[in-house]
């Protein structure tokens, strides 16, 4: 038997071990269960064809030279906790403005792949040199000074806090991060259950399900720790945009008070339940109908799903891209390995806890407690999972706001076109510190 031969048998028998492993693990979904195996079996088929021609240690190997190579995620600030309601531990971090050779220290961090003065420098990481470096230090430079300009020294600058999505972690805002950093004071928390955040107590116990209510208030809680005072700026992205509207929904007196700019990214009001994710119409439904009771059955059989996960590694990588990205072939190969990895830390028990919520979202009323200030609404044209029309329905009821949206960019849309998101971003900084100025002498 030649190489490409024992390859590829080995490749095939692997492939037919994963479908039995998520078959197994569905099939206490009854019909769901049912429909786990035949897609893991044409998901594994297609996994065989890729093992036959690139070994599975070169696959290995190439993961781990972009995880080693690429700097995102590695910003860190000064680390805090707040407490929700069912005793949940949110975890957050605060970046405090700092002089211009620390914020442009952080820049540099940024680029070269080390952390801030609170983390530990990542020998692995490979520097980003050449015109591409110095075109981006002095894009975040030209950045800073506007932002200065606009901030001004003699009056409380907003707290830019961001809020991240379904499966993904505080870092997801990596370039926003570095974009702001050391010119205007950031919160970046990780959602219950997501990131460095403790599991949801209610859902650990069983007494309380994950709402997006309830998401809302966890919000409230990271706010009342770490901005007790001052204007806020909200940024969510996708389930944080959703969470940001829950805020507005339960608090709306406390919206008014002290929310001066809100950034809604990739999101949705509602009807959720509607979205087609690319797939025909039958199949549309059947997804539907079958997604919540296939993650209910996974989250039971975790360490199995686990195994499987890590055995299709190439398959998650490509459907990571496919649902992340609006044109995969153009991402820096970094970057789609950082979402992969964001998304890949996320337990399957924990993405089955939260997929229900989503079905029942609707916000769309409390989004006017955010009518008074000034607001950027954002998407990418090529988003399958939060489509750009459901920010354009965001829009008509924020008519005051600034709708933009990308074309050729998808739900990651802040890692996809990180510098038109960073642009947009300070922009709204910018007129959200203008109006708060002039409504707070408008009072005095």
């Amino acid at each position: 038997m030649t190489e490409g031969q024992e390859a590829a048998a080995q490749a095939v028998e692997t492939a037919a071990e994963v479908a039995g492993n998520w078959a197994r693990a569905g099939r206490h979904a009854g019909v769901a269960g049912a429909a786990i195996g035949v897609v893991a079996a044409g998901a594994a088929a297609g996994v065989a064809i890729e093992r036959m021609t690139v070994g599975r240690g070169m696959r290995r190997r190439a993961r781990l030279a972009l995880d080693a190579a690429g700097p995102y995620g590695t910003l860190r600030g000064t680390p805090g906790a707040a407490i929700a309601e069912d005793g949940t531990e949110l975890y957050y971090e605060v970046d405090e403005p700092g002089p211009p050779e620390k914020a442009d220290g952080a820049a540099k961090s940024a680029v070269n792949g080390k952390h801030g003065k609170h983390g530990k420098n990542d020998r692995s990481a490979k520097p980003v040199r050449g015109k591409e470096a110095r075109a981006a230090q002095e894009a975040q430079g030209g950045l800073r000074k506007r932002l200065t300009a606009a901030l001004g020294r003699r009056w409380a600058a907003p707290t830019v806090v961001f809020s991240h999505g379904y499966c993904l972690s505080q870092d997801s805002w990596h370039f926003q991060r570095s974009a702001l950093r050391g010119t205007v004071r950031t919160v970046h928390w990780d959602q219950r259950s997501h990131g460095r955040s403790s599991r949801g107590h209610g859902q650990i116990d069983g007494t309380e399900p994950v709402t997006i209510d309830l998401l809302g208030r966890d919000l409230k809680a990271v706010l009342d720790a770490a901005v007790p005072e001052g204007p806020i700026v909200l940024v969510g992205h996708s389930m944080g945009g959703m969470t940001v509207m829950a805020l507005a929904d339960q608090f709306p007196e406390y919206v008014a008070e002290r929310v001066v700019g809100v950034a809604l990214i990739g999101t949705s009001a509602g009807r959720l339940s509607e979205v087609g994710f690319g797939l025909p119409s039958m199949g549309v439904k059947a997804f539907h109908w079958l997604a919540p009771g296939v993650l209910k059955a996974l989250g039971w059989q975790r360490e199995i799903v686990e195994r499987g996960r890590r055995a299709t590694a190439d398959l998650f990588a490509g459907l990571i891209k496919r649902y992340s990205f609006g044109t995969p072939e153009n991402v820096d190969p970094g970057i789609a390995r950082f979402g992969e990895r964001l998304i890949e830390a996320t337990p399957i028990d924990v993405v089955a806890e939260f997929f229900p919520a989503f079905a029942v979202h609707d916000k769309t009323e409390a989004l006017v407690a955010y009518d008074a200030v000034p607001a950027l609404v954002l998407a990418g044209e090529s988003d399958l999972i939060t489509p750009a029309d459901h920010s354009r329905t965001i829009a008509e009821v924020l008519p005051h706001a600034d709708l933009v949206c990308v074309p050729g960019a998808g739900h990651l849309v802040m890692l996809e076109r990180p510098e038109l998101v960073n642009e947009h971003l300070v922009s709204l900084v910018e007129r959200a510190s203008v109006a708060a100025r002039s409504s707070r002498h408008a009072r005095a």
